[in-house]
Parts: C-alpha cells; structure tokens; sequence
C-alpha cells in the first residue's frame, strides 16, 4: 500500500488543481489521513465502472461495521469523504480499488 499525502485547499487562496495533483492508484491499495474536512479525489480514467472500498476497522456492539463501496463509472470523478470511522491502527484510511489502471487519487482537505 502507498501512504497517500494530503494537499490542503484553503477557502481564503482560491481553487486548487487537485486533479493534477492526482498521482496512479496502487495496485494494493493506498492509505490516506482522515478526519473532518478530508476527502479523497478519485479520476477513473478507464473504460469501465471501478468500485472504491474504504476499511471500517471498528465494531458497533461487537459487530463489525460493513465497508462502503463507492463506485465510479468509466470516465468519471468522485469525492469520497475521509471520516473518522474509516481511521485504522495506522491512524489512516486503507483504500482498495476494483481496477487500477488509469485511476489516479489524491486526498485532500479543505481548511481556512
């Protein structure tokens, strides 16, 4: 797994490029920092539908929690939010994806 940098965009300095900031999803998977305002920027540039799978480590009631799975049609973006409840013994998100090629991911968060 890649451990994935944040790039902070800030109300007050405008708009950021976070797509060209976007770097290859790993074929193992990445890690990224989560808590509020976090998101992670996902670009399938492929020509079919990819499904993104965020760990959920905890449990409710000694039950685990069932992983989300986001899917992004071929050509498509997505910004999935990087919550607290995905936060792993790493103290970051595990992120897998259903196929790599042409996926390119970058998290971010807004800030002030």
């Amino acid at each position: 797994m890649a451990d994935l940098s944040s790039t902070k965009v800030t109300v007050a300095s405008g708009v950021v490029d976070v797509a060209a900031q976007a770097v290859a999803a790993a074929s193992g998977g990445d890690t990224a920092p989560v808590g509020p305002g976090r998101f992670l920027y996902v670009n399938n540039g492929s020509g079919a539908s990819i499904t993104v799978t965020l760990s959920t480590p905890g449990t409710v009631s000694g039950l685990a929690v069932t992983d989300p799975a986001y899917t992004v049609a071929a050509g498509k973006h997505a910004i999935i939010p990087l919550a607290n409840v995905f936060r792993g013994a790493t103290g970051r998100a595990s992120i897998t994806y259903s196929a790599v090629t042409t996926v390119t991911v970058k998290p971010f968060e807004l800030g002030s």
